[in-house]
């Protein structure tokens, strides 16, 4: 089974650099191969296949207006257009029906302005995980990595992404097995109380977390410093970022302010329909286990996730 493998990366100011240098890189291949495809569209010619824009992308490196693509990995920027290649085909087989879920809208220019910015190094880009406990990326260097827990075997690919706050995080693709789970008995009388949050018929107790109290001071406060900052500022929009409740709950994407006479909204993202007041809970709540996870003495591994079709091997061709 393919599972994501996601730990806390903490690159020095140069390598922040490099990693930038990095993700406009790949944001420019991206939109370049768009453009391509869209102008082909419009006069109604085929879409340029993959390995024509692939030749195209080596022969821009030469030109003048873009030789400052060989400052980054080759494997990066033929990943850029798998990931183009990817999005047209989620989004013709949602035109087609064969997709399940919400319709998936044809791929858009990437902005240096997005919140999320990702790369992804395959095994072609020889990236390492060395003996010291750093993550080798070609062009970027040796960037420190919090191990929360060990990988379960080599990883086929690594995705580096910076979130909307700035942090970094190294996503690894591994094939792993399921840990089996545990046995238990066949019987659990469980008892809901005040006091504890529930006591098993075996004697065990377990605490109440009271994660909505401790949640809710914290959004208190974030609140109360997102006031105190001049409209339009930076540290105003830092501040934003940092526990608003007009998140979406399904995918986490920041949809903006709404009047208080909106009570429901769908994400223009995902396509989730939410009520207002329930989707603030259930951010309040997700909050509050995070800050559970990473307190002292606390468990502070991601959980597992499956890997995507297009992450688990290399590009064919790529360099």
């Amino acid at each position: 089974m393919w599972l994501r493998y996601s730990y806390r990366l903490y690159p020095s100011p140069g390598q922040q650099q490099a990693l930038a240098r990095a993700f406009g890189c790949a944001r420019v291949v991206f939109n370049d191969a768009l453009s391509a495809r869209r102008a082909a569209h419009e006069v109604g010619l085929p879409y340029p296949a993959d390995a024509e824009l692939s030749a195209a992308l080596t022969a821009a490196k030469k030109t003048p207006e873009r030789v400052w693509l060989g400052e980054v990995s080759a494997v990066v920027l033929q990943q850029a257009l798998a990931d183009l290649n990817a999005a047209y085909r989620n989004f013709f087989a949602s035109l087609k029906g064969e997709r399940k879920g919400c319709k998936v809208a044809p791929p858009r220019f990437r902005s240096r302005k997005d919140r999320r910015q990702a790369i992804r190094f395959t095994a072609n880009a020889r990236f390492e995980v060395l003996d010291n406990g750093r993550l080798r990326l070609p062009k970027v260097g040796d960037v420190p990595v919090r191990w929360s827990r060990p990988l379960p075997s080599a990883p086929s690919s690594v995705t580096v992404i910076m979130d909307a706050a700035g942090r970094y995080f190294a996503s690894f693709v591994v094939d792993a097995d399921p840990d089996p789970l545990p046995e238990v008995s066949s019987e659990m009388g469980i008892d809901l109380g005040l006091t504890h949050f529930a006591v098993m018929s075996d004697g065990r107790k377990v605490a109440s977390p009271k994660f909505l109290r401790r949640a809710e001071r914290k959004l208190r406060k974030a609140q109360q410093a997102l006031s105190r900052k001049a409209r339009g500022s930076s540290n105003r929009n830092k501040a934003r970022v940092k526990p608003t409740t007009q998140m979406c709950s399904a995918c986490g994407v920041k949809d903006g302010p709404k009047p208080l006479g909106v009570r429901t909204w769908t994400c223009a993202a995902c396509g989730t329909t939410h009520d207002r007041d329930v989707n603030a809970a259930k951010n309040i709540a997700a909050l509050g286990r995070r800050d559970a996870q990473n307190a002292c003495g606390g468990t502070v591994r991601p959980a597992s996730v499956l890997a995507g079709p297009d992450e688990t091997g290399s590009l064919r061709g790529a360099t």
